[in-house]
């Protein structure tokens, strides 16, 4: 089998290091935290300190190596600092890994059971009775 013929292309060795670079950012359990806090919303440092239970200063740390890394950006209120994710690709690698995660554990993965339940489209639409 063809190595690209996946994708129709071959990542060069400067593309694989920036993946590698990508994969390193994530491999810290406090920034995977820090990155599925920022899924839903942005947030301060202080808020972010909170729900990864962390120091305000060891959270601005690896906030800063996930800047250089292009996988969070700020944006300035006043004296507070708000973070949020780069851009959708960094939500949808942050919610396919944590999603990923939950299917090596046992029973039915928590994005499986809060998902809502979907009907068959027959029970969705109303049907139209011929005649009326």
């Amino acid at each position: 089998m063809n190595a690209d013929s996946r994708t129709g292309r071959r990542l060069d060795d400067d593309q694989a290091a920036l993946v590698v670079e990508v994969f390193r950012m994530l491999a810290d359990s406090t920034r995977i935290q820090v990155l599925w806090a920022l899924v839903e919303d942005e947030l301060s440092v202080t808020e972010l300190a909170e729900y990864v239970g962390k120091p305000a200063p060891s959270v601005s740390q690896h906030l800063a190596k996930l800047r250089m890394a292009r996988l969070v950006r700020t944006r300035r209120s006043g004296t507070t600092i708000f973070y949020s994710l780069e851009n959708e690709h960094v939500r949808q690698l942050v919610r396919d890994a944590v999603y990923n995660a939950e299917h090596s554990g046992p029973g039915v993965p928590a994005h499986h059971r809060d998902a809502p339940a979907v009907r068959p489209l027959e029970a969705r639409k109303p049907r139209k009775r011929s005649g009326t």
